[in-house]
């Protein structure tokens, strides 16, 4: 049986990526409920806006990886969204439980479960959409359970507007000093790929402007503890925990 891969964390918050996607479906309602069993922190997740102005999860522009069909979400109603059935992790196809889930799926699983969910905002998202957003989340679960990304600092300015204490992490694949003196201006956190922390130097110097630091998305034990070591306070993971 497939199973995680464990790792001295120390004091870090373990975030699994797109659910537990190492063994399961990535961002479908198995990976979830099966990062849910396990001792995760957080759960994270990508939700997009369909043309039916829906919000549904899904990290791709479109369905073709996932699914084999190509259909693209922005363009879509939920109800063709949700008449495909993905293909496994084997690449085959067959579960009738592997759908692209809705948000509201999400938030009741991590309600259930008591985990710390990380939604990251695909595409544009308004200030309404993010007022629609943040109703959903207060309906079926907590604003205090919840950790909000995005590439796009735009969208988290957005969400400010909706949420000012909201906890924000801006996701970059590169680090620079100006990008540190830009967040602890807005008062958000880092939520940066692994690889552009290449010295200990750079975390520091994070956690001395008072940013706290996410990491993505490491698989590799070894990295992951050197990574906790430098003082890291989240690891995001397909398969660590």
């Amino acid at each position: 049986m497939k199973d995680t891969i464990k790792f001295n964390k120390g004091n870090a918050k373990v975030v699994a990526h797109r659910g537990l996607s190492g063994i399961e479906k990535e961002n479908t309602c198995s990976a979830f409920v099966a990062a849910g069993n396990r001792s995760y922190y957080g759960i994270e997740t990508d939700v997009r806006v369909t043309a039916d102005g829906k919000f549904i999860l899904l990290h791709d522009n479109d369905t073709a990886r996932l699914a084999g069909d190509y259909v693209i979400p922005e363009q879509s109603t939920l109800q063709t969204l949700q008449s495909i059935q993905l293909l496994d992790t084997d690449g085959k196809r067959g579960r009738v439980d592997l759908r692209i889930p809705e948000l509201v799926d999400y938030l009741r699983i991590c309600n259930r479960y008591n985990k710390v969910g990380v939604l990251e905002f695909k595409g544009y998202f308004s200030v309404e959409n993010m007022e629609k957003v943040v109703a959903l989340i207060k309906e079926e679960y907590t604003l205090d359970m919840m950790v909000f990304i995005s590439f796009s600092l735009e969208n988290l300015v957005n969400l400010r507007q909706v949420c000012p204490e909201s906890v924000c992490q801006f996701l970059t694949g590169q680090y620079s000093d100006e990008l540190i003196e830009t967040l602890k201006e807005k008062k958000m956190d880092l939520d940066i790929w692994s690889g552009a922390l290449d010295e200990e130097a750079k975390v520091k110097k994070c956690l001395d402007a008072g940013i706290e630091v996410n990491v993505w998305t490491v698989d590799n034990k070894e990295e992951a503890e050197k990574l906790v070591s430098w003082g890291v306070q989240y690891v995001t993971s397909n398969i660590l925990e």
